[in-house]
């Protein structure tokens, strides 16, 4: 299935041991790189995808940020701009989505991005972006498969913004306690994701059942 909307694409970086020069975040959800090859990859039963845009009305938007329990920096945390969807199909049947977003880290910008199945679990971890003389360890595969499984509710019992909490998220552990920064700033941008994944889609499913 080819997908039949035309992309934004934010930056050039390619995700796998390639070092390449970045440009700066514009103030817009975050887009794969190369979701043709991408989407497979973090969603291997797939047969094809389709992208959608959304954005939050002003009570969904309050709803995020009473959620989110902090406020967010606007170049890098932006909440109040189209958000890129991708709806990942078996077929003609919907199996999951893929969805990322940008956060701001110790260096620079981050993009984090999920693949997550029609009950809100994650079935893959992937940073598109990150900079740093660590990032090496914290896309190492080994790192992004503890967050497999995990899905909103893990988050109830954590708070990536003080790093305090107890459960599944808290017992995950920094791979370099000298980045402790980018640590849970990844923490951070995968509650982001969760959250805007649960107001874009879990909730509205749960609502019209």
């Amino acid at each position: 299935m080819r997908n039949l909307f035309p992309l934004m694409i934010l930056v050039l970086v390619f995700p796998v041991a390639q070092a390449v020069s970045v440009t700066a975040f514009a103030a817009t959800g975050c887009d794969l790189n190369y979701p043709d090859s991408d989407v497979p990859r973090l969603f291997p039963e797939s047969t094809g995808y389709k992208t959608r845009y959304i954005s939050l009305n002003e009570h969904e938007l309050r709803n995020v940020v009473k959620r989110l329990g902090e406020n967010y920096r606007p170049l890098y945390d932006p909440i109040d701009v189209p958000y890129t969807l991708y709806d990942v199909y078996d077929g003609k049947r919907l199996v999951g989505y893929v969805h990322g977003v940008n956060q701001k880290g110790r260096y620079g910008g981050i993009q984090v991005f999920i693949s997550l199945d029609l009950k809100g679990v994650i079935k893959a971890f992937y940073i598109q972006k990150m900079t740093g003389r660590f990032t090496g360890r914290f896309r190492n595969a080994a790192f992004g498969r503890q967050f497999v499984g995990v899905s909103i509710r893990d988050f109830d019992t954590f708070d990536p913004a003080n790093g305090k909490g107890t459960g599944r998220i808290a017992k995950i552990p920094n791979p370099l306690p000298e980045a402790e920064t980018d640590f849970y700033s990844l923490l951070r941008a995968l509650k982001k994701n969760l959250v805007l994944m649960d107001e874009f889609v879990y909730s509205t499913t749960r609502k019209n059942r």
